[in-house]
């Protein structure tokens, strides 16, 4: 059977459960045409860089499947019908990828690097700065003259 990635976003209003329950509704019209979802993945919330439907957030989820085209063409039928689901893409693809994909890989590394960091940006300490001299000492606005002399 031919295997496809699919990703859809839903409305950023929808609970993280009517997520869950719409791809466990999604799997169940897999299952039934034939076909499998060998893995879904919740990416969670993330920013859109443009506003769809009024929406500037999305939940983001991907399924792989190994399933008939027609099973596809269902979900997206589906899709299309649900008030829920702002877009979805499908794509046709020679393997699966094992283990987490590239977005779980990067969410993986984000929050390691931030654990080895210890902090925020704001909490770390710049320390001396020894390439860079005294600061001259700041003028008030008073200092500043119209005509260019001083009151």
């Amino acid at each position: 059977m031919p295997l496809y990635e699919h990703v859809f976003l839903a409305r950023q209003d929808a609970s993280a459960q009517q997520v869950d329950e719409l791809a466990a509704q999604y799997k169940g019209i897999v299952e039934g045409l034939g076909g499998k979802v060998t893995k879904t993945e919740n990416w969670g919330v993330k920013t859109l860089s443009y506003r769809l439907q009024k929406n500037r957030k999305a939940h983001f989820v991907l399924m792989n499947l190994d399933t008939p085209s027609a099973a596809v063409a269902e979900i997206e039928r589906q899709q299309r019908l649900s008030e829920d689901v702002l877009r979805y893409i499908t794509v046709k693809v020679e393997e699966l990828e094992e283990g987490p994909s590239a977005m779980m890989r990067k969410v993986d590394r984000d929050r390691e690097r931030d654990e080895g960091r210890g902090g925020g940006f704001r909490d770390r300490d710049r320390g001396d700065r020894p390439d860079r001299g005294d600061r001259p000492p700041r003028r008030s606005r008073d200092d500043d003259a119209v005509d260019g002399t001083e009151e």
